[in-house]
């Protein structure tokens, strides 16, 4: 299960079952769980733990330090769930005391070729990043999010539950759960309608979710726009997503509709 070219440190911890290619490294403070698989010319270094099942490709590069001018060794680490894939040419790096120190990567996610998850990051479950997906540190990216090839998302950026980015959008403002956003800079396109089908959420909900869509963004002061709902509308729980997402803002604009006044 292990090519007897790999370099494993002594001070690694491997669980059952897993397979590790040629040439691959892992450092010492690894610590990965059963039934993983490390293919040839992969490195993995740092304080970075591994769950199960995940596969990881070739000349992925997990766990080296943080391409951070403010990093200066200080401890740090990489969480990373189970049932993962990282394609080839995939590169993660672990925290900083600015974000906690700790980069979390959670279950059910598909990082495509040439990815990048900068520090202090959190990808959340059953995410998908197509091909060279660039995301900045301190990134929020919330379960069942689909990005487009070739994004780049600007740190501290979030990207709410069932959102489509499109390919080749530069994300500097907030999407919303459910939102598709896209544009050389990110507006708000609407609705991840797709998505929501996809997730088998019921034609009811979708048009109740479309229906507070179309009262909070009909202008610019989206915010305020909220107090208009009814309380049955408010009440509804992929609703209340929204909401939560948009009075939680911190660091990002909320992304709107291009052409709202």
């Amino acid at each position: 299960m292990i090519h007897n070219t790999a370099i494993i440190s002594d001070k690694s911890n491997l669980g059952e079952n897993v397979e590790i290619g040629a040439y691959s490294i892992i450092g010492p403070n690894v610590k990965i769980a059963n039934n993983t698989k490390i293919h040839s010319h992969v490195n993995i270094v740092g304080n970075t733990s591994i769950g199960s099942h995940n596969e990881i490709f070739p000349f992925a590069s997990i766990g080296t330090p943080p391409q951070d001018l403010k990093y200066k060794g200080e401890k740090n680490s990489l969480i990373i769930g189970d049932n993962n894939k990282f394609r080839e040419y995939v590169n993660i790096n672990p925290g900083t005391n600015q974000g906690g120190g700790i980069t979390k990567i959670g279950n059910n996610n598909l990082f495509m070729v040439y990815c990048h998850v900068a520090h202090d990051c959190n990808v959340s479950n059953n995410i998908v990043l197509a091909n060279n997906v660039q995301v900045g540190g301190h990134v929020l990216i919330q379960d069942n999010a689909i990005i487009g090839g070739s994004c780049a998302i600007h740190q501290f950026s979030r990207i709410g539950e069932s959102a489509m980015i499109g390919g080749m959008t530069g994300v500097l403002s907030d999407v919303i759960p459910f939102g598709l956003s896209l544009g050389n800079r990110n507006n708000l396109a609407g609705l991840n309608i797709i998505g929501l089908r996809r997730a088998k959420i019921s034609n009811e909900n979708i048009k109740i979710i479309q229906e507070s869509y179309n009262i909070i963004f009909k202008s610019e002061n989206f915010r305020s726009n909220i107090d208009n709902l009814n309380t049955e509308l408010k009440k509804n729980q992929f609703v209340n997503k929204i909401i939560n997402f948009i009075k939680s803002d911190k660091k990002r604009a909320i992304a709107i509709p291009e052409n709202i006044k």
